[in-house]
């Protein structure tokens, strides 16, 4: 069985994170979206609240789960018996980083490939930090979020979950 691993900090998850995995998918037999916890950064959910918003994103695709982790991304790939990573580039700034990124992962599990997918031109401006600002600014996530996601959107903002 082929496994990919599709990371990232999802705060919260987007119209173009859904179409990356959904992308992926299609591509492999199982899709495990790895929310990262990176200890550097200031979410503004709690990565409990990231995994559910993608779990509520992805229910559709029989072939994805999403986990959290906060180690070093290659441990996660190698236990969980992954093949490849899989991550969105919107540009060239994107492109270059991701490579950067490919090159480390690769060195600590040479078996690991990263396949890099161009983002829809639909979703070339669409970013978390984009979506954060919209939903600071109580403008209607509808447009960025995905609609699975929406319900546990506002369960969120309600505190209940």
């Amino acid at each position: 069985m082929r496994t990919a691993v599709c990371p990232g900090s999802f705060d919260p998850v987007t119209v173009g994170h859904l179409d990356l995995v959904e992308r992926a998918a299609a591509i492999f037999d199982k899709v495990i979206v790895c929310v990262m916890v990176n200890s550097e950064k200031r979410p503004m959910f709690s990565s409990d609240e990231r995994l559910a918003l993608i779990r509520a994103a992805i229910a559709h695709l029989p072939n994805a789960e999403a986990e959290v982790w906060s180690g070093l991304l290659a441990d996660f790939a190698r236990q969980r018996g992954a093949c490849a990573l899989v991550k969105g580039v919107r540009g060239s700034v994107d492109f270059d980083w991701e490579m950067q990124l490919a090159q480390i992962n690769r060195d600590l599990l040479p078996q690991l490939d990263t396949v890099l997918l161009p983002a829809r031109p639909e979703h070339l401006h669409i970013s978390s930090t984009m979506a954060r600002e919209m939903l600071r600014y109580r403008q209607p996530p509808e447009p960025y979020i995905p609609s699975g996601a929406l319900d546990a959107l506002n369960r969120i903002r309600q505190g209940k979950v």
